[in-house]
């Protein structure tokens, strides 16, 4: 499994910075974020941002658009400027949010309507040989694995894949929720956060140790290629980023 890092988790940071540090930690790649580093449309950006990424020996993983799957786009027009950056900055895979609200807020047609744009935009980044995914977050219709399954489904053949992240509830359940992404699971973003007295905590990985070597375990039975991409170490600290990536490199045998 690659290794690398969510450009986001740095967003005070040029490009520049980041790939020195992704280097410095013996990363494998970088998906660079399209709030700050490479946004959409910015084609001149996109070439420069790839290019120093290959210059010092990484590669682009993917490219985390903040594209909204079903929350009113027309995807021909507003993909469009995405697909052309993806395509620019060398990304073999656009990260996408699958709607503006939760599962549990969403009737049947607000899913039809997702997986029907969901289909067209696969359909153009297909034609380029790139792959689409869902982001795995908390507001989105991939909120908890009942959602994402119902979504995916809904999406058929077209290609469409879905993240994972851990989210703030028991690991046994985090777990159940990994194996269920069988074979449509993309990259794994990692981090260690924990609830206490209301409160959500960012920790050191090494701190996640149990859980995060039971969630590498489960992955790599999951069949396809899906990298593991650190993101929000504690802090926002470089040295913490550094830490964190020599444990994950430790756990993965790297």
């Amino acid at each position: 499994m690659d290794i690398g890092l969510v450009s986001v988790t740095f967003r005070q940071l040029p490009p520049e910075e980041i790939v020195r540090l992704c280097r410095q930690a013996g990363l494998d790649g970088i998906e660079w974020g399209g709030d700050i580093h490479v946004p959409p449309g910015d084609l001149e950006t996109a070439r420069q941002v790839g290019a120093v990424t290959a210059s010092q020996g990484l590669r682009v993983l993917a490219y985390g658009s903040y594209y909204r799957v079903g929350a009113g786009s027309d995807p021909r027009r507003d993909f469009a400027p995405v697909l052309a950056s993806a395509r620019a900055l060398g990304a073999p895979l656009i990260r996408v949010w699958p709607g503006d609200r939760g599962s549990a807020a969403a009737d049947e047609a607000y899913y039809q309507a997702a997986a029907e744009e969901t289909r067209i935009i696969c359909g153009m980044a297909g034609e380029y040989g790139i792959r689409v995914a869902y982001e795995y977050h908390p507001g989105t219709l991939t909120d908890c694995i009942a959602g994402a399954r119902r979504l995916l489904d809904l999406c058929g053949d077209c290609g469409i894949r879905s993240l994972w992240q851990p989210r703030v509830i028991p690991a046994e359940e985090n777990l159940q929720e990994l194996e269920q992404m069988d074979g449509r699971l993309a990259h794994i973003h990692v981090f260690h956060w924990v609830k206490r007295e209301g409160q959500t905590l960012r920790l050191p990985l090494a701190q996640g140790a149990a859980d995060w070597k039971q969630y590498l375990a489960a992955a790599a039975r999951i069949p396809g290629g899906h990298g593991l991409l650190l993101e929000f170490v504690p802090g926002d600290s470089p040295e913490q980023f550094i830490a964190d990536a020599r444990t994950l490199r430790r756990w993965a045998g790297r």
